[in-house]
């Protein structure tokens, strides 16, 4: 199945639909260094990237009429700073805003689903109808907005629409917040994804469920001790009567920090000669409300650091209350980027493709389930094609 990228930055997404089964056909991406990271990968032969065809520019300034009804999926991560908790939180009045930019590129293709993902921000109260007003105009690509009209009017007028009966373009809409640490990513990362299927495909769907838990990870240290096993630690066990509360649980533990970079060696300014992008970078002190992620806990989301370097969520804190900043690569594992995808640039612009990235892995689990219900929905369309024919076959007759 073919897709497109929208928004692509280092590649996050954009892996994981690969791993998918989607073949991507198209990134678009303005940020050179991104654009830069897809292309190193590229010339290094990194299969996951290869083939791929990077537009370095806006969106909107793309011509999409090659891809018309072509492409199964679109996916992309429109910028979170006009809904980030961290930003002014100016909405449509900020002109990163790239909803209704993605809104009409899924008009122009009409791909057969899409995925959207953002920051959990954007479902704030205070954004409440200019999400309600997102969701409605994806499920609507081709109500566009009017040369003047203004997003509630036009979301007046979407509303319109959506209760009556009409057979414009339409996509089913399920909207889910999720905490990347519940699928297995090692960081409590709260995400928000729209997920849309074209009106036409037959596609019962619904979010994933979670296949990990901080209850199982309570579990693994407290009672089990199956985690401090694992990395040959002592750890703070209860007392053996705890035993007697153990049982079998649905969901596997949190990943943790630790779970992520053991294998990883001590990181050194020369860096290493095994690991791409390993290079201890210098001057991480904690300051209040930044005290970094505690190694035996998934990480705390990593930030992109818009207004300079990153902030101390992006510090590793040591059992022994000692920080340091996490490497590109120690920060490419949490965000379960390949070991030998490389990030392009200095740390902190590195760190800042990491920050705004979709864990691949997350973006895998989301990918797969649509690609499977995709199959699904043509396998269904075949099955009643074939009871078509066959009853034509008999009124013939």
């Amino acid at each position: 199945m073919r897709s497109i990228e929208l928004f692509a930055g280092g590649g996050g997404l954009a892996l994981g639909t690969h791993l998918a089964g989607f073949t991507t056909e198209v990134v678009a991406e303005w940020n050179r260094w991104c654009c830069d990271t897809l292309r190193e990968n590229q010339a290094a032969g990194h299969p996951l990237v290869r083939g791929v065809d990077v537009r370095e520019g806006d969106v909107r300034e793309i011509d999409w009429s090659a891809y018309e009804d072509a492409v199964d999926l679109v996916s992309g991560g429109p910028p979170c700073q006009p809904f980030s908790g961290a930003g002014k939180g100016m909405a449509a009045g900020d002109p990163r805003d790239m909803f209704p930019a993605t809104a009409d590129v899924v008009r122009q293709v009409r791909p057969r689903a899409f995925i959207v993902e953002n920051v959990r921000g954007l479902t704030r109260p205070r954004f409440a109808d200019y999400f309600a007003y997102v969701q409605l105009r994806l499920a609507h690509p081709e109500v566009a907005a009017l040369d003047g009209e203004s997003w509630s009017e036009h979301f007046q007028r979407l509303q319109a629409e959506h209760t009556s009966i009409r057979h414009d373009l339409q996509y089913r809409v399920v909207t889910t917040v999720v905490n990347a640490a519940d699928y297995g990513v090692p960081q409590q990362r709260w995400r928000v994804f729209m997920v849309g299927f074209r009106s036409d495909v037959d596609a019962e769907w619904s979010f994933p469920e979670p296949t990990h838990s901080a209850k199982a990870l309570r579990h693994a240290k407290e009672v089990t001790g199956a985690y401090w096993d694992k990395h040959r630690m002592k750890g703070n066990r209860l007392s053996l009567e705890a035993e007697l509360f153990d049982f079998p649980m649905s969901t596997r533990p949190w990943r943790t920090v630790r779970d992520a970079i053991c294998d990883l060696p001590e990181p050194t300014e020369s860096g290493s000669r095994l690991f791409l992008n390993h290079v201890l970078q210098k001057g991480a002190r904690p300051y209040p409300g930044h005290l970094g992620s505690p190694i035996d806990k998934p990480a705390k989301a990593l930030k992109a650091g818009v207004h300079g370097v990153p902030g101390g969520e992006n510090m590793l804190l040591r059992s022994d209350g000692s920080v340091r900043y996490f490497t590109v690569r120690e920060a490419a594992r949490l965000q379960t980027f390949p070991d030998r995808y490389s990030l392009h640039g200095p740390w902190s612009e590195a760190m800042r493709q990491l920050g705004n990235a979709v864990p691949v892995m997350l973006a895998q689990i989301v990918a797969s389930s649509v690609h499977e219900h995709l199959e699904l929905a043509e396998v269904r369309a075949r099955g009643v094609s074939a009871r078509l024919r066959a009853a034509r076959k008999r009124t013939s007759a």
